[in-house]
This record gives C-alpha cells, structure tokens and sequence, in this order.
C-alpha cells in the first residue's frame, strides 16, 4: 500500500496528517500507526490524524497517539487539522468538525487557527497542583526553576504514581507576568516531554485563572515550542468559550509504504 501523507506542527507538537475520506487507512493497526510515528524507523511525530468523512459536521478528526492507540483530545492536532483541511479545500476561514471529546468550531486565517475547546466545569485541587480535564486529563503544577526541571523524570513518576494506569499529562508551569505563563509537559501516550501540548495550555490558563494568578478572561502561554494564547469566559463556576489560538503549519508532503 502505498499512500500520500502530510506533516504538520503547532508550536512544535507534530503529526501525520492523511486524508481518510475513502477509509483505506487501518486506523486499528497499532504497531503500523506506531512505526509510522518512529523517528528512526517511520517519519516520526507525537502523533497521527485521520481526516475523515461526517454526515453532520465538515470532517472527523480521529487521533493516536504515537504508541499506535487512539487518544483522547489534541488541541495542537486540533489546530493542525483544521489548517490541514483549509489546505484540502474542504473549509473555507471557519469549521465545525467532530473529535473524540464532541464537537468543536474553529477559524483559520493564514497560520492562526483559533479553536474553540469543550467547556470545564470542574477543577480539582491536589496538594500542590491542579487537576482538570481539557478534552484530556492534566495535572498542573506550579514550580520553579521550570529551564533546568527534569521533567521526564518527575512527569513520568507523576503519570503513573498519582494517576494509575491511565495516566494523565503532567503540565510543570512558571510565571514570568501578570498574564504570561512558561509550561514544560509530559505527555501521556507519547511518554515523554512534547515541544507542546494544546489541551495542557488550555489547562495551565484556567488553572491559573482558578488559582487567582490570572484577573483576566485569557493568559499568554509560552511552550517549548512557541507561543500560544487561551481566551476563555467564566461564570457560575463554568469555563465557557474557551479558544485555544496560534499557529499551526504544514511541514512537508511525502508517500509512504507499508
């Protein structure tokens, strides 16, 4: 089988992205999915996204993991997507597609994909950190000295001493302003630390905003791999209209075999 993919990246967090309009792809083939993610023996990414046909909505976006398994929500897959399809020429500057955690509306305008996420209605407090679910489950904490933190060692212990054997995305964060934050995160599926994670930005603002640390309706988010901004609403307890917004680009084309 011989088949056409793309590569995209938002802030650093990359996928493969194909177009699985005719359903050829063998979405429930893990090892092939996972090989194909290897950055030494595939072409390699955090993760791999089928665009596929919905009779409600403009697309469906189904996600794995790099270990071969279906995931929960992506909100940098998300934005990747979305920019995937203006590509495509199935979208024009706005959307409504389907993902695994329901449906979500999206604009894209040029790079800039502004997606709207699902709203959150609780916030657990842990010693120390911050529990929540973004579309994924994330832990965040506060620390300091977030340059020279080990992350992949304390995210990994965090990931499965705390939160079992489903796990949960480890989100290590430092304030650098009254509305700017930097985040390190250890990914879940991927099991190690991501240039970025767009469902533990999400978190890491409303996590802030809920510890008083944000007095705004949105915060300025730094990753590892770029910049990116969350607004949100609160009222009642409930997070509503939440975007996650920056830049999402496709990186290059290529056919692979299998």
């Amino acid at each position: 089988m011989v088949a056409t993919f793309y590569k995209y990246q938002g802030t650093g967090n990359d996928f493969i992205m194909i177009d699985n309009r005719e359903n050829f792809f063998p979405q429930m083939d893990v090892k092939l999915v996972a090989l194909l993610c290897d950055r030494k023996f595939g072409i390699g990414a955090d993760g791999l996204i089928l665009l596929e046909r919905d009779d409600t909505y403009d697309f469906r976006m189904v996600y794995f993991n790099s270990d071969g398994k279906e995931g929960s929500m992506c909100g940098n897959g998300g934005r990747c997507i979305v920019a995937f399809a203006n590509f495509l020429g199935i979208i024009g500057e706005r959307t409504n597609f389907i993902a695994v955690d329901g449906p979500h509306s999206a604009t894209v305008n040029n790079d800039v994909v502004s997606l709207k996420m699902q709203e959150v209605y609780k916030l657990n407090k842990k010693p120390n950190a911050t529990f929540l679910n973004t579309g994924s489950p994330h832990h965040v904490q506060l620390v300091n000295e977030l340059d020279t933190f080990n992350v992949v060692k304390e995210g990994s212990k965090l990931r499965y001493g705390i939160y079992g054997a489903s796990g949960c995305n480890i989100n290590f964060v430092e304030q650098e302003s009254s509305d700017t934050f930097n985040v390190r995160t250890y990914e879940r599926g991927v099991e190690d630390e991501t240039l970025s994670c767009g469902t533990g930005v999400t978190a890491v603002a409303l996590a802030m905003h809920d510890l008083g640390k944000v007095k705004g309706n949105y915060a300025h988010i730094n990753a590892e791999g770029g910049k990116l901004k969350v607004d949100f609403d609160f009222k009642n307890g409930v997070y509503t209209e939440i975007y996650l917004i920056g830049e999402a680009k496709q990186v290059f084309k290529g056919e692979i075999t299998w």
